[in-house]
């Protein structure tokens, strides 16, 4: 009899054998499961990492599972069960894993350095505060990004908004003042500058920038992972080809970034997160 298994279940499947087959179950140590966001959804998560999970099982022995996910909210969720071993993590996710989960960073991932959040309007917007957002509707981004929802919401602290709408993507934000559905958005400078172009004829400018760098994301390690091999894990990934690291995006050799402002941001923001999905929105 044919069982059709579910696609997200068969490429982590496929994942695993690709390791597995190398060598019997008895030899495997344990198993590693690496998170990663995977925004779009497509198969070629598999191909970037495969050689990297190759050479991480290979060296420690273990079998490897990469476990990709769509969305921040999922990604939350899989930290909050503690079910990553290594997590490849953007900012905002890095803070809420070593705040709240007791993941340890190991290295910086490759990313743009002295990125900042910043609130968007139209051109032709005559506003020129953040406080003057007050009863407006406002588009963020998804839980779990930093330039997106942290910092903004932290900006907006003690704000009453009509309506919070939470953009999947930069560009949708975006699209939604374009549109005029929301009358300020909040992405980062970079982001800005990618999608802004592709609006045309609109014109955006930027309302208000935070003063804070946003840190660069990290390759965590997770608690459930044994003291003396986390150390040999940091070790072999440290060691690891420059080019293998470069294809995951990861500095082997680079300085994790001090998070101690990042965390208290979060910190602040969460106090708020219950009130969001109301009318008006009460940020304080």
């Amino acid at each position: 009899m044919f069982l059709r298994l579910p696609r997200r279940l068969f490429l982590f499947n496929l994942l695993g054998l690709t390791f597995a087959a190398c060598q019997s179950p008895n030899d495997i140590n344990g198993t590693l499961t690496v998170g990663v966001l995977n925004y779009g959804g497509g198969e070629q998560i598999i191909n970037q990492y495969a050689k990297f999970n190759s050479y991480l099982g290979e060296k420690t022995n273990s079998y490897i599972q990469l476990e990709p996910v769509f969305n921040e909210n999922r990604a939350v969720e899989r930290l909050e069960a503690r079910a990553w071993s290594l997590v490849f993590a953007p900012p905002g996710l890095a803070a809420i894993a070593i705040a709240r989960h007791q993941y340890a960073p190991l290295f910086p991932l490759i990313g743009i350095n002295n990125l900042r959040s910043i609130f968007v309007v139209r051109k032709d917007n005559p506003i020129t505060e953040l406080k003057q957002l007050q009863g407006k509707t406002v588009a963020l981004g998804q839980l779990g990004s930093a330039t997106g929802y942290y910092f903004p919401l932290y900006n907006l602290y003690g704000t009453t908004l009509a309506e919070i709408l939470f953009a999947p993507t930069p560009k949708a934000a975006l699209e939604l003042v374009a549109r005029g559905k929301a009358i300020a958005c909040a992405v980062s400078e970079a982001e800005l500058a990618l999608y802004g172009s592709q609006l045309a004829p609109t014109e955006f400018r930027i309302l208000f920038k935070d003063p804070h760098y946003v840190p660069l994301g990290v390759v965590l390690i997770g608690p459930n992972v044994e003291r003396n091999r986390q150390e040999f894990i940091r070790k072999v990934m440290s060691d690891a080809p420059s080019g293998l690291a470069q294809e995951v995006g990861y500095v082997p050799n680079g300085q994790v970034p001090d998070y101690k402002y990042m965390i208290s941001v979060v910190d602040r923001v969460s106090s708020i997160t219950s009130k969001l999905q109301k009318k008006p929105v009460q940020l304080f």
